[in-house]
């Protein structure tokens, strides 16, 4: 009985760690070298864009950056970018509105007038997908 018990304990973590995936993201056409590139995931359309699941920040350094999420579980994504060139952790925007950073999202989507929806932006992690890598092209306005 133990060992059938624990034989069953095994298999069920094995499968659940299976069915965790590892999300690339590369953020390219990164204009400048100054400030942080700030990435969140979102895993629901009621915090996109603002309350991210998950966040990391990658130094402006270059023309692309790459971060990782990893130990996602199969399910719906969207992915936003933010190049806070002065690191205030916020989107600047000039007296009309318009951003004065660069930003993106997954799936490369637009709003009309302000960010995509999250279904525009989404990703499917599926069940027997171990990796995904997406990149998302900055924007400047």
């Amino acid at each position: 009985m133990k060992k059938s018990m624990m034989l069953c304990l095994m298999l069920c973590a094995g499968i659940s760690v299976m069915a965790q995936t590892k999300l690339q993201v590369t953020v390219k056409k990164i204009k400048g070298h100054k400030g942080d590139i700030l990435v969140g995931l979102f895993d629901n359309d009621k915090d996109f864009p603002r309350n991210a699941r998950e966040g990391k920040i990658a130094k402006a350094s270059g023309d692309e950056v790459t971060v990782v999420f990893e130990n996602l579980k199969p399910g719906k994504y969207a992915v936003s970018v933010l190049h806070d060139a002065n690191r205030n952790k916020d989107m600047d925007k000039n007296k009309l509105g318009i951003p004065k950073e660069g930003f993106g999202f997954s799936n490369n989507a637009m709003g009309a007038v302000g960010p995509p929806s999250f279904e525009k932006a989404q990703i499917d992690l599926q069940p027997d997908q171990k990796d995904l890598d997406i990149s998302i092209d900055m924007k400047y306005m």
